[in-house]
């Protein structure tokens, strides 16, 4: 079975010889391509993505997923989703398109719509205790915080107190005025470009996208400021954001996630980490940074 998804096929991780906490890297072997590991892994090595952690964002020229992390942001995670069964976005647009930065989408100021159960404001949540929190470590050094590595699927940084995620491509933001509680959700973020980490811990990342990340990042760059557009008429429609588990099952897209804490993530991992294929033979790297790939993303089978 093909792997779909963003980034599928370049993803990483732990890696040999790793240090307590990280993945073990794969025994020595064959040299087998990424997606011979993934087509040879166990069920069991793959979860199934929780359709209430799971909004599908309806542009017309697609269907995008997004995964939410209640796990880093729990209460932005409710207040999307508190957004999404008000109707909030039907209707509204993507407002900006940043070359190599990020898409920004959500109701127009002129355009308002009452915002149902959720709330005006929720409070940043940019980092959470790394006590009690699954993390495969990535034994790289990060030029931005002390370990980085892998939680449940998502790429996160971490000290000794504290874990967050970290703004690598195809994270999605809250975005928010000029104070850490001054965002709900009601308007998002993607990353499209190079790996704006200097924004971690300082703004609320909420989730990723599993799936369309191709109808974001291309869309067309604004000609405003900061890549915003300036007329309505430039900006795409958003039909509705809805989520997953309230969606007819037979209108759902089932999507599984390779898990970051199995024996086929760490093959994968190796193989990417160390690439033996031929085209690398002169100069081997031999090291990875957190934001040069995702988790791979299939359809159930």
């Amino acid at each position: 079975m093909r792997i779909v998804g963003l980034m599928a096929l370049a993803v990483l991780g732990a890696c040999a010889s790793a240090p307590a906490g990280e993945a073990p890297a794969a025994t020595a072997g064959p040299v087998r391509s990424v997606q011979e590991i993934l087509d040879q892994s166990p069920a069991s090595d793959w979860r199934p993505l929780d359709p209430e952690n799971t909004i599908y964002l309806e542009l017309e020229r697609g269907r995008v997923i997004i995964e939410l992390a209640p796990q880093y942001a729990p209460n932005h995670a409710a207040n999307i989703r508190a957004l999404a069964r008000a109707n909030y976005f039907e209707n509204s647009n993507i407002l900006r398109s940043q070359d190599n930065y990020v898409v920004q989408w959500g109701r127009r100021d002129e355009d308002p719509k009452p915002l149902g159960a959720a709330a005006e404001t929720v409070t940043g949540e940019v980092v959470r205790p790394r006590a009690g929190v699954e993390f495969t470590r990535l034994r790289d050094p990060d030029t931005y915080a002390p370990e980085v590595g892998f939680s449940n699927g998502f790429q996160v940084a971490r000290d000794g107190q504290n874990t967050w995620m970290t703004h690598c491509y195809g994270v999605v933001g809250s975005a928010r005025g000029d104070g850490l509680d001054s965002g709900n959700g009601g308007q998002l973020y993607v990353v499209i470009g190079q790996s704006p980490r200097n924004l971690d811990r300082n703004i609320t990342l909420v989730g990723r996208v599993v799936q369309g990340m191709e109808l974001l990042s291309t869309q067309p760059r604004g000609t405003g400021q900061l890549g915003f557009y300036e007329t309505p008429a430039e900006m795409a429609v958003i039909r509705d954001i809805r989520v997953a588990s309230d969606v007819l099952a037979a209108e759902r897209t089932n999507l599984q996630v390779l898990r970051t804490d199995s024996a086929t993530w760490a093959s994968v991992v190796d193989a990417r980490r160390t690439r033996r294929e031929s085209f690398f033979a002169a100069n081997p790297v031999n090291a990875l940074g957190v934001c040069n790939g995702s988790t791979p993303v299939r359809p159930v089978p």
